[in-house]
């Protein structure tokens, strides 16, 4: 599949794990990090593949967790820290687990041993970065998606990155399983089988019942969850 790589340049993937997920969750599909990670393998020359999370540390069990030690053993760069969980002045439950700064310098370093930067994130935040990035003669995609109202990508992110890559677009190759309100894509074909993960071959803490949601980043639920600016 072109997603705008060459197939001499190396890579460098940065996903923001609370926006990644919330995208493919607003269109329908939950992806299978397995797939994805091999997917840029096989378009250019993959150096790291980093993923950024908050993690609520005190909790006995986190839904998050199965997928967070999957992805550690499985290829990824695990970035966490931990979140921080308040009650405003309503008596609401809110969250701050905000990764920005985490990244931007992760690729801001990265960017010497890298020809292109693969980003998952919608977030406008990251214009600046994205056109520092570009200043030091690196190439830079965004991957989020449009197909939603309103639109998970920022206009301005867009607009800055070097190519855009809409993630509808990559559901029939990357997704582990469809939920009920897909999105109808490439003309109404059925969609393909997903791909079984043998515990034998994998770790076996990949587990489809284990990590199903990502509960502490669920865009529906705005009032709980609040991204905020780390403390410098």
């Amino acid at each position: 599949m072109k997603l705008g790589v060459y197939s001499f340049e190396k890579i460098g993937m940065f996903i923001d794990g609370s926006n990644l997920y919330s995208a493919a969750k607003s269109l329908g599909f939950d992806i299978d990090y397995k797939k994805l990670l091999e997917m840029f393998r096989n378009e250019g020359r993959l150096i790291r593949a980093f993923y950024y999370t908050a993690l609520f540390e005190d909790q006995e069990y986190s839904p998050i967790r199965p997928l967070v030690d999957w992805l550690d053993y499985n290829g990824y760069t695990m970035v966490t820290k931990p979140a921080k969980e308040f009650t405003d002045a309503q008596g609401r439950r809110k969250v701050k687990g905000n990764m920005d700064m985490e990244l931007a310098i992760d690729m801001l370093e990265m960017t010497e041993h890298l020809d292109h930067v693969i980003l998952f994130s919608g977030d406008g935040d990251f214009r600046s970065l994205v056109e520092a990035v570009q200043r030091k003669g690196v190439r830079v995609s965004v991957v989020s998606t449009i197909k939603t109202s309103p639109p998970m990508v920022a206009d301005e992110l867009r607009r800055q990155a070097d190519n855009f890559i809409e993630l509808q677009t990559l559901s029939e190759l990357i997704a582990r399983h469809f939920h009920a309100q897909r999105p109808p894509a490439g003309g109404g074909r059925g969609r393909p089988p997903v791909e079984e993960y043998d515990e034998d071959e994998e770790d076996e803490d990949y587990d489809d019942e284990e990590y199903d949601d990502e509960e502490e980043y669920d865009e529906d639920d705005e009032a709980i969850v609040e991204r905020t600016s780390p403390k410098s």
